[in-house]
């Protein structure tokens, strides 16, 4: 397994998150209306991760398509089912990235499926303790230390390769990547690989809000919601850090033409 280790005090800050829930915030997302279903259903439909779906279908803006079962962005798998298990399998999973802290994955360890192999990428664990306990009611703040807390970019890095590299090899094969709820973390990493696909930024933020539709989002929900000020404010803070997007990807992501080359071979069509 491919892990990095997290600081304890801050794994624990984040599984009391976990366990407990954040304090209420009036920055919670309203869910999107009966009439705001998404036109296409990019849902998996696994009982036990609700919003589990295919990334693939998306335009680019040269007018390339983003491939369809190659890559899955999901809640944690620790409550997947039987037949669930068998679906992934089915589907082809062979690398599993999970973006928790180490409390969080004691707290809900995954269920992988038959042959595929499980790596720790842990996107928030290692950050200062101070700035930590400043992200735990979400928001903001949160989605900033995304591109600022130490290990952010390696982790978000990590998954990127892994796709990037997922169709070399006799048994070619996709790989899924979650976080808890699979919206923030795992939101962003999902924007990221998006955007360097040259996926337009309207659509990217399309695809961030349907968690508030696959985990039926109610108003006020501090926990169960995603918001797009929280998004803008990770692109926010990219060009703050990196002064564009193209930067972030090779200075802090550290990824190569070579590399995001054979992303897009990957995933586009």
């Amino acid at each position: 397994m491919v892990h990095r280790s997290a600081r304890v005090p801050a794994a624990v800050l984040m599984g009391a998150l976990v366990a407990f829930g954040p304090a209420v915030s009036a920055s919670v997302a309203a869910p999107p209306a009966a009439g705001d279903a998404p036109a296409v259903d990019r849902s998996l439909r696994l009982a036990g991760a609700p919003n589990a779906r295919d990334l693939g279908g998306y335009r680019t803006v040269d007018g390339r398509t983003v491939r369809t079962g190659v890559v899955f962005r999901t809640d944690q798998l620790n409550n997947l089912t039987p037949a669930d298990l068998a679906e992934l399998t089915r589907l082809g999973v062979r690398e599993v990235d999970d973006l928790r802290t180490v409390y969080e994955r004691a707290l809900g360890p995954d269920r992988i499926p038959a042959g595929a192999r499980a790596n720790w990428y842990d996107m928030i664990g290692a950050a200062p303790l101070p700035e930590l306990v400043s992200t735990l009611a979400g928001g903001n703040d949160l989605y900033r230390a995304f591109i600022t807390a130490p290990g952010a970019n390696q982790a978000v890095a990590g998954v990127l390769r892994d796709i990037a590299g997922s169709g070399t090899g006799a048994d070619p094969g996709a790989v899924l990547f979650h976080c808890t709820a699979g919206k923030d973390r795992t939101g962003w990493t999902a924007a990221v690989l998006l955007t360097v696909l040259g996926v337009d930024r309207a659509t990217v933020t399309e695809d961030y809000l349907l968690s508030n539709h696959y985990r039926a989002a109610a108003a006020g929900d501090p926990v169960g919601g995603v918001r797009q000020e929280w998004l803008d404010s990770a692109f926010e803070q990219v060009a703050r850090s990196y002064g564009s997007f193209d930067r972030y990807v090779s200075e802090g992501l550290g990824l190569s033409p070579a590399e995001v080359d054979t992303l897009k071979q990957r995933m586009l069509g």
